[in-house]
């Protein structure tokens, strides 16, 4: 699976990185034919500072996106990876119908 990272105004250090990395590849044992995946990381205000966590999944015939909101982007990460979970689970049953 190929997986892009974006930070969008700031520069995310190399931690958060691994982390959403290591989160998004345990997205495999769900469905393995997930073909490439972009997290996209950013600030909604940064005065409130919510951070918002966008995961795209190119799989088989569909796109999934899972976007999650929360003041730490680890959480932020944590809940769109859980999205993510329910979601490929779902499309892998209607698929096998």
């Amino acid at each position: 699976m190929n997986v892009q990272i974006t930070a969008r105004h700031f520069k995310a250090h190399e931690g958060l990185k691994q982390y959403a990395l290591s989160q998004v590849s345990t997205l495999k044992k769900y469905y393995d034919g997930i073909v490439n995946g972009t997290i996209i990381l950013r600030y909604e205000k940064l005065r409130d500072s919510v951070k918002i966590a966008e995961i795209n999944l190119a799989v088989f015939g569909t796109n999934l996106v899972a976007v999650e909101k929360s003041e730490d982007f680890y959480k932020s990460i944590d809940n769109a990876v859980g999205k993510l979970e329910r979601q490929l689970i779902k499309y892998k049953s209607k698929r096998r119908k």
